[in-house]
């Protein structure tokens, strides 16, 4: 590896050359005590070290420190023999204090040698940051504060301390790391703090060995060689038996708790909190020690007590102090490694510097120095290191209290710390052919070859460091790599969830600085959370259980007509627990918590500072950056009031105001006279200053009299009369309360007064038998369709048709489907169920020939014990069943006397069946346990489904589903009807019990087949693949809106060229392709490119409602019809004018006007292939959007509106369809009750809420929605109902009111997919009524004209669903889902072969409607 630039020695020297400036600054009371100890040491006799007591800086120091005065003071006889006179007190000679500071730097020779040992014994990989930590002691602000201008010789102590922590790495160097340390211990005794540390590390790694058993041999080398270092230092003492005196002078605890400056440690703040008590003791009764009220450490050395709290004394800080370092001594003990030891000695000597008796503020080098050679490790550390450094640095500004050193300790210490690099702005007016040089990461520019390199220089410095990870003594690009690389890390730490709302929230921010905004940002969400957010939830007992957050309701505020507050917002949210698996419950945010360190303030700024950026002038926002904007939908134009430009011209016309400011102002009457008025007060009129006035004008008459010809009568007039001061004071009315501001419309639904005599919400219609309002009945009482399975229905039909293609099935009405799922008997022969069974169980389970029939799906784990425990009370009926006689129906029998029969029969066999065990459910274990060698697993993978064996793989399947809690209930209850427990365990058993089922069961067996299908690979690349394919529509149709807003403009260019050109005669006809030039959407590309906010404030304040709409659009056809004819009429005309004119000789200027007309008729017919293109765009792109149902809107209640076709499949399905020729897919709006959450905080409210609603609009929201919504509702989201009349859409379009925030949306939706819906809603409706053999309701047979084409030439079938089959699956496949393989001709064999190949990969990889396949496996949807 190359040598670190600038290398450590070169680093020293300009070090050395800086604190040689530094010989004439400050210097404390410790110059004198080091000048008095080098005279103590020199002029004295060893024994009388530690007694003399001339100076009042007696040494203090253990006796190796004396030795090195000693030794200073042989070489100070040479330089100033006055040093050395013990009574030369105060003594500061020039040669003095040169000798003084150049020993100090002279001394520090040791830290350089031991940084350069720690750096050259690092490992490759860490040598960078090893070396940058070295350079951060060596140049560290605390060792110039203290040492070079306070004066002391921490420098060459601090080097024996690493020199000790290098030798520890190696096992080899654990010894001279201890005598070291010892060494150490003689020369300063205050690293008595770290000593714990060194004693576990030493006992833990030199004196045990991995099983805990002792080493003689090293504990014997470490013991002696201790021996002999403090023998050699204290032994002469002993010997003299000066311990004592010794140890008095070492540990003076006389001397007070807190030192001279307090050390910012927790007896700091006890001492501060005496104090404060002190003031406030006499108010509060607390007795007061009055000894001790002027006994405080006041910058005096001395004992400390306290006046009102307890004493503190030595024992309680030594106990305080090896308590706190316990934890980290017994994480040294279990884990000996080296980075943990040096941790515990930072650990250690920040414990003693918080608790550790009359500690000293340069205590802190005890911490940071230690610290540092860990900080780059870990931006773990770093992140600790960084605030820690700084206020330790900043604790020791008051040991400096200069004025001349003031900028000195300073300007250091913030050049010390890292600061950005300044990138070079853009050079003006560069032209094209101009040559340039550029850096690719920076993208800085230069126009001279020499700029570039000296900038490159620059860059390639070691000097830079890493933002993120902390790395440092890299090179800018290094730096720039690392932060690139670090930023992805960043990016998937960071939670998915947060990010587009958060850089939503941060858009457009003019917070000046980033430190700020992470700090406004992290107030505003770490109490609010996200659907898809990972979070903890706490119960009530105190347990605690991760979970996905599915929901989250907002409830706004409520403000009553005063303005006051009713309720504050609050939100609730709907949670997925993890365990138990898929429970979901209601939580508040008060139970709510994320997952530690998943949302802290470092985490989102680094993300913050990957995902924006904000120019350098002063006040310009926050933005996100594009392509991140682009990605999340965030609309990147900047407001126009947040411009460079705006706030320039803001800035300039603030400043010409108060250029035109001035302290008086001119009142402008008939004479002139001037008005005094103080500037910046309302000034008040009164009689004072009437007379303050006149007396100033005479004596501007005296000075001047020529200044004024005023008349002294006109004079005295204005001074009393009703234009001057008045005289009279007249009492002011009191002053009356603003009006109430009008209210912004839109506003909460619930909060606008409900409408008298306004006409209710249309009637809706039920598809279920149990309604929710008892008194309406349903429209057909024999469906058998519950109201709970009215959702699944709608949600399986939904799926079976987005995903029909991955499927391989034929689209299909939804009125087929229920037709279908009502069938009792043929049920086989209809194609319809048995398609889409077997098609969804195809996708669940691969081919036997794909991957081994891999199951696509999670599958819980099978239970043997459960078919062993219900199998052993029947096994000899297993061996011999009795066959049931079959059970024959009339034809013309109905459900509910069929199951009465049944019920019959069941009672009068119950008593005597052999198949009955009490307590069993159903009998699927034994049914699996006769097929074990043909199981559902072999046959589905074999597509063995003839005669209805599809029923046996859905029990099979259901069986095995049973065993996951979640869905044993559903599970169990279907089983019982398919494998009933008073029947023989048999495949045809299953076959023959499914057309007995009802229309509730089907459902649910095809709600949980669809849920697994959305598991599957095939359907989630779809969903990738849809995606794209979005991806790829929504760009290509920003180009066609930007082509076709081209061809307007050139159009309305050719349109003006064309009136300068025409003649006279002729009347300038204006261009319909020209009404959409001024289009915002078309201006700017797409709703898609640039996001349009909605005005709320465009709704009207106004009483008055839209009309509805008068009629459907297709009742209009007979108007449409003549006004195409009026059309067609007046372009023959035109054409047959243009012929007669062009049989004319025409001049030269006729030429060239229809040369313009020709070239409109061709950008005409440009536009119309531009906006067919775009029409074709826009369906792909809805057809494409699949992955979740989109909801038309919410009503002020909470009801939800669904259009099905409204996204992810034709309006119609599919067009080569079986049943296409019934031009309809669904046909119907429906609508969902509001859900829990909804309906307890906006329609159930508490006691309290109902009142104040009472108050306010005399009923209650109950009352209002029985009120407004008519005779039918919806309660709760398990309930539905429709709307299947254009009539009745267009009176729900004026039923909702566009003053509310939620109806105004829907209001808006519903009228543009208005034309689209009734359309359909009519095909639907004629398509019924023609297959019923009646006419519709409002059918006029006179005037009506079919709206289609084609006729309903469909099979001639008694049921509707029986017309259907699946021809997706024939012309793919070659057979029916339900069908085996055909058999392979011989003499297509190969094309057989090919076919079989392809089907094969059919089964597992669809394609989408270009006809690719779906290669790219996506991520797992929500839907």
């Amino acid at each position: 590896m190359a040598e670190q630039y600038p290398s450590i020695a070169q680093c020293a020297v300009f070090a050395t050359a800086f604190k040689a400036l530094l010989f004439p600054a400050y210097r404390s009371t410790d110059f004198e005590v080091h000048r008095n100890w080098l005279a103590v040491t020199y002029s004295l006799p060893i024994k009388e070290w530690y007694y003399e007591k001339t100076s009042e800086w007696t040494l203090d120091y253990p006796p190796a420190f004396a030795y090195f005065e000693w030794l200073l003071a042989q070489m100070a006889r040479f330089v100033d023999p006055d040093i050395l006179k013990v009574e030369n007190l105060g003594y500061e000679s020039w040669r003095t204090v040169y000798f003084q500071r150049s020993t100090v730097i002279l001394a520090e020779l040791l830290l350089i040698y031991a940084l350069n040992c720690y750096v050259h014994s690092s490992s490759r990989e860490a040598k960078q940051t090893c070396y940058a930590a070295a350079l951060s002691i060596l140049l560290s602000p605390a060792l110039l504060i203290i040492d070079h201008i306070h004066f002391q010789y921490n420098g060459f102590l601090y080097g024996i301390l690493i020199l000790s922590l290098v030798y520890a790495r190696k096992q080899s160097g654990l010894l001279a790391s201890g005598l070291l340390f010892a060494l150490l211990l003689c020369f300063k005794h205050i690293y008595l703090y770290l000593a714990p540390a060194y004693f576990v590390y030493l006992l833990r790694v030199q004196c045990l060995d991995s099983k805990m058993k002792l080493q003689l041999c090293s504990s014997f080398k470490l013991g002696s060689g201790l021996a002999v270092i403090f023998g050699s230092m204290f032994g002469p003492f002993a010997y003299w038996k000066q311990l004592d005196q010794l140890l008095l002078r070492l540990f003076p605890f006389a001397r007070g708790l807190c030192h001279a400056y307090w050390a910012p440690n927790i007896w700091s703040l006890y001492s501060f909190t005496d104090r404060v008590l002190l003031l406030v003791a006499p108010r509060l009764g607390f007795g007061i020690d009055e000894n001790a009220v002027n006994r405080g450490t006041r910058g005096l050395v001395g004992d400390t007590t306290f006046a009102c709290l307890p004493s503190i004394s030595p024992r309680a800080t030594f106990l305080c102090t090896l308590v706190s370092q316990m934890p980290s001594l017994v994480k040294l003990f279990l884990e000996p490694s080296w980075e943990t030891f040096v941790g515990a000695v930072t650990l250690c000597g920040y414990s003693s510097f918080l608790f550790g008796w009359h500690v000293h503020e340069k205590a802190i080098l005890l911490v940071v120095v230690p610290f540092s050679l860990l900080a780059l490790r870990d931006r773990r550390y770093l992140g600790a290191f960084r605030p820690l450094a700084v206020a330790g640095h900043v604790s020791l500004f008051p040991l400096i209290f200069t004025a001349a050193e003031f900028p000195i300790k300073t300007v250091y210490t913030v050049l010390y710390k890292r600061k950005p690099v300044s990138l070079i702005s853009r050079p003006p007016n560069i032209q094209d052919d101009q040559e340039v040089w550029t850096f690719e990461q920076t993208g800085e520019i230069f126009t001279t070859y020499q700029s570039y390199l000296q900038r490159g220089d620059f860059y390639r410095q070691k000097r830079f460091s890493c933002e993120i990870t902390g790395h440092s003594g890299l090179t800018f690009f290094e730096a720039f790599q690392s932060e690139s690389d670090a930023s992805g890390e960043v990016e998937d730490a960071f939670p998915d969830a947060l990010k587009e709302p958060i850089l939503r929230k941060v858009q457009f921010s003019t917070v000046s600085r980033l430190d700020h905004l992470v700090d406004h940002v992290y107030e505003d969400f770490k109490n609010d959370y996200y659907p898809k957010e990972n979070i903890v939830v706490t119960f009530d007992d105190g347990t605690r259980s991760s979970g996905v957050l599915r929901e989250k309701t907002r409830f706004p505020e409520l403000l009553r007509a005063d303005g006051s507050v009713e309720r504050s917002a609050y939100a609730r949210y709907l949670v997925c627990l993890n365990n138990p698996s898929d429970k979901e419950i209601v939580v508040e945010p008060k139970d709510l918590a994320r997952e530690r360190k998943t949302f802290t303030k470092q985490r989102l700024r680094s993300f913050l500072k990957k995902s924006i950026d904000h120019e350098s002038w002063l006040g310009a926002p926050w933005c996100v950056k594009p392509e991140i904007a682009s990605a999340l939908q965030i609309c990147g134009i900047v407001p126009p009031h947040l411009t460079y430009e705006h706030q320039m011209a803001q800035r300039k016309a603030n400043s010409m105001q108060k250029k035109t400011d001035f302290d008086g102002q001119l009142l402008n009457f008939s004479p002139g006279l001037p008005q005094l008025k103080p500037k910046g007060q309302k000034y008040k009129r009164g009689s004072q200053d009437a007379a303050h006035l006149s007396a100033e004008y005479q004596r501007a008459l005296a000075a001047n009299p020529g200044f004024s010809k005023i008349p002294q009568q006109q004079v005295e007039q204005f001074l009393t009369g009703p234009n001057g001061f008045s005289h009279i004071a007249v009492k002011s009315e009191p002053k009356q309360p603003p009006p109430l501001p009008a209210p912004k419309y839109p506003i909460e639904d619930l909060e606008l007064p409900p409408i008298q005599n306004k006409p209710p919400r249309p009637a809706l219609k039920f598809l279920s038998i149990d309604l929710p309002t008892p008194h309406i009945l349903p429209e057909r009482s024999d469906s058998g369709i519950l109201m709970r399975s009215v959702g699944p229905l709608l949600e399986t039909w939904d799926t079976l048709n987005v995903y029909c293609e991955v499927f391989q099935l034929d689209s299909f009405t939804f009125d087929d489907y229920i037709e279908a799922l009502q069938l009792t008997h043929d049920i086989h022969n209809c194609k319809l169920i048995s398609e889409i069974h077997c098609a969804v169980l195809k996708r669940l389970v691969n081919d036997v020939n794909d991957k081994n029939g891999q199951v696509q799906f999670t599958l819980p784990e099978y239970n043997p014990s459960r078919s062993e425990d219900s199998s052993t009370a029947d096994t000899a009926s297993l061996s011999s069943p009795t066959p049931e006689p079959e059970v024959k129906h009339s034809a013309r029998t109905t459900r509910s006397s069929l199951a009465k029969s049944e019920a019959a029969d069941l009672r009068a066999v119950q008593t005597s069946n052999p198949f009955i065990v009490e307590g069993r459910v159903h009998r699927a274990a034994e049914m699996e346990h006769s097929t074990r060698t043909y199981d559902w697993k072999t046959r589905l993978r074999k597509r063995d489904f003839g005669q209805g064996a599809w029923v046996y793989i859905v029990v099979g399947l259901l069986y095995q589903l049973s065993n996951d809690p979640r869905r044993k209930k559903a599970c169990d209850d279907i089983l019982s009807k398919l494998a009933p427990p008073d029947q023989e365990a048999t495949v045809q058993t299953a076959i023959s019990r499914y057309p007995l089922t009802d229309i509730n069961t089907r459902v649910k067996i095809l709600e949980i087949l669809c849920m697994l299908s959305l598991e599957t690979k095939a359907i989630r690349a779809y969903m990738e693949e849809c995606n794209n394919n979005m991806t790829e529509f929504r760009k290509e149709k920003i180009d066609m809106q930007r082509k076709r807003r081209a061809a307007m403009e050139d159009l309305q260019s050719l349109h003006e060229e064309c009136k300068a050109l025409q003649p006279k005669d002729q009347a300038t006809s204006p261009i319909p392709e020209l009404d959409g030039l001024n289009d915002p959407k078309i201006t700017n590309g797409t709703e898609d490119e640039v996001e349009i906010e909605e005005d709320e404030d465009a709704v009207m304040d106004t009483e008055e409602e839209e009309k509805p709409h008068q009629g459907r659009s297709l009742r209009r056809a007979n108007d449409r019809a003549a006004q195409r004819k009026a059309r067609a009429e007046e372009e023959r005309l035109r054409k047959e004018r243009l012929q007669a004119e062009k049989a004319k000789k025409p001049s030269k200027q006729e030429k060239q006007y229809e040369k313009i007309i020709k070239r409109i008729e061709e950008a005409k017919d440009q536009i119309r292939e531009y906006e067919e293109e775009v029409s074709v765009l826009e369906n792909d792109l809805r057809e494409s959007d699949c992955p979740r149902t989109r909801v038309l809107g919410k009503d002020r209640f909470w009801n939800r509106y669904y259009w099905f076709e409204r996204n992810a499949m034709p309006y119609a399905g599919l067009p080569d369809s079986s049943t296409a020729f019934a031009g309809y897919a669904n046909g119907c709006l429906w609508v969902q009750g509001p859900d829990d959450m909804e309906r307890q905080g906006f329609i159930e409210l508490c006691e309290a809420e109902n009142r104040q609603y009472y108050n306010a609009f005399k009923m209650r929201v109950p009352e209002r929605k029985m009120i407004e919504e008519g005779q039918t509702h919806v309660f709760n989201a398990r309930q539905w109902g429709y709307l299947d009349d254009p009539d009745e859409l267009d009176k729900l379009i004026g039923w909702l009111d566009t003053h509310g925030v939620r109806e105004v949306k829907l209001r808006r939706e519903l009228q543009a997919q208005r034309d689209n819906i009734s359309k359909y809603m009519v095909q639907r409706k004629e398509f019924l009524a023609a297959s019923d053999g009646k006419k519709p309701d409002d059918e006029e047979p006179t005037s009506r004209m079919s709206t289609r084409t084609k006729t309903y030439a469909g099979p001639q079938i008694t049921r509707r669903c029986f017309a259907w089959t699946n021809l997706t699956a024939e012309r793919e496949l070659g057979h029916l889902h339900g069908e085996s393989k055909p058999p392979v001709n011989t003499r297509k064999q190969g094309k057989a072969a090919k076919k079989a190949v392809e089907e094969e990969v059919r089964q597992t990889r669809a394609t989408n409607r270009q006809g690719k396949p779906l290669t790219r496996q996506g991520s797992r949807y929500t839907f």
